[in-house]
């Protein structure tokens, strides 16, 4: 592999761990010229091809690294862990293989990414968002705000699930 920091060639594999049921292996790697460390997954590549039909109507082969680059881009510099990244991008394509057998909207994959991207990380949501739905202007934003806003009032507000039995029933004490 070569280094993402010097870019030579000559790197040691120092770990290696199966994740997601033996799916993928994890690697963890030393650069032996520079010294610093890395990591790289290694999966099986999905039998079945999927197309990616563009809004522009033209068809490109699905490729799970431009999901990632949207991801990262989206996460930029914030406190997300590069296995809760990855762990979505391999979540998603395996949904899609699953339920796409030859050819998905560029539209839906971004509706998933951003569905996702909620859930992990409110900034990299907005972030994404703002580029897959090509907002206009600032009110276009504070729309899309004002309903992640919304979304969080109701779970703020929801009751527990679990509750303790004794406050939930005071004579039963």
């Amino acid at each position: 592999m070569i280094c993402q920091f010097c870019n030579t060639n000559n790197d040691k594999v120092i770990d290696s761990r199966e994740s997601d049921g033996g799916k993928i292996i994890r690697r963890r790697r030393e650069c032996v010229s520079c010294g610093r460390r890395f990591t790289t997954y290694e999966r099986v590549e999905q039998t079945s091809r999927l197309t990616v039909i563009k809004r522009d109507g033209t068809h490109t082969p699905f490729n799970r690294d431009n999901i990632m680059r949207g991801v990262l881009a989206a996460c930029g510099k914030r406190a997300i862990s590069e296995e809760a990244k990855e762990r979505l991008v391999t979540e998603l394509e395996e949904a899609l293989h699953h339920e796409f057998e030859r050819e998905v909207l560029s539209a839906e994959i971004g509706e998933r990414v951003m569905h996702r991207l909620r859930d992990l990380d409110e900034v990299a949501y907005i972030r994404f968002a703002s580029e897959h739905h090509q907002f206009k202007s600032v009110d276009d934003l504070r729309k899309e705000l004002d309903l992640l806003e919304a979304r969080i009032k109701d779970v703020k507000n929801q009751q527990p699930l679990f509750m303790d039995r004794q406050k939930a029933d005071p004579a039963k004490k």
